[in-house]
């Protein structure tokens, strides 16, 4: 079994550009926005991803907490958790460690909505696995459907607002 390394600092390999992370935001956020089935966006965004980094999964992280900040998510008035998958990712079934992964890129976008930055590498690399940059754009599309819930607006528009303030483009 070959073991993973999520390393940024490879020699040899190029590293993810802002406009490389502008990319990947924006088209996650038009394809929600036009309502496209969210494998066919992942799809679509396989080829932005290194492979054997978690690239873009640190941009959806952070789209997800813009998403919680759009709609006022806070310690005051938090997003529930219960049922986030069931009701705003109800195309996707995940079985087992899925769900764990799941969780933690559920968990992770909160954590970057309250100020902190999760370890990425120390949690994906004991994965095994290429993927955790999917988990974070099925967190991100859990969040944008929950803000937009929230807010009482349709998913449009909720993308669109997103995308007129980019947040962190930082890759």
């Amino acid at each position: 079994m070959a073991v993973l390394v999520y390393r940024r600092d490879m020699p040899g390999r190029k590293r993810p550009t802002r406009e490389d992370a502008m990319t990947a935001r924006r088209a996650l956020l038009d394809g929600l926005a036009r309502d496209a089935d969210i494998f066919e966006v992942l799809s679509g965004l396989a080829p932005v991803h290194p492979r054997n980094d978690t690239f873009p999964g640190e941009v959806f992280l952070h789209l997800a907490a813009d998403a919680l900040e759009w709609c006022g998510a806070s310690r005051a008035e938090p997003v529930p958790l219960d049922e986030l998958r069931e009701r705003f990712l109800p195309e996707c079934a995940f079985r087992g460690r899925e769900n764990a992964k799941l969780q933690y890129a559920v968990l992770a976008a909160a954590s970057v909505h309250g100020g902190t930055e999760p370890d990425l590498l120390d949690e994906v690399a004991s994965w095994q696995t290429d993927d955790f940059w999917q988990y974070a754009m099925y967190a991100a599309v859990a969040y944008i459907r929950a803000a937009a819930s929230r807010a009482g607006v349709p998913v449009g528009q909720t993308c669109r607002d997103l995308d007129e303030s980019p947040g962190d483009q930082t890759p």
